[in-house]
């Protein structure tokens, strides 16, 4: 099933979030490098959460942001 992303953005911690669910107890954490987070589905390895550290700073020095993975993005059904 797929989920709808969420973003959220710590201005005090500066990271940004990138949800499809709460992150869990379970959830297997990756360190990706360029201060780059995952957490995985213990069971499927699926990506379910991102966290992108120094965000608005990263945002200031580069203007683009490229992310170490593929995305599948399709239209939600919200209505």
């Amino acid at each position: 099933m797929a989920e709808k992303l969420i973003f959220k953005y710590d201005s005090i911690g500066d990271i940004l979030y990138i949800n499809k669910c709460q992150p869990y107890a379970e959830q297997e954490s990756e360190e990706l490098g360029d201060d780059i987070v995952i957490r995985l589905n213990p069971k499927t390895e699926e990506i379910e959460n991102v966290e992108i550290l120094f965000f608005s700073r990263r945002m200031e020095q580069d203007k683009e942001l490229t992310l170490p993975f593929i995305a599948d993005f399709r239209l939600a059904n919200i209505f």
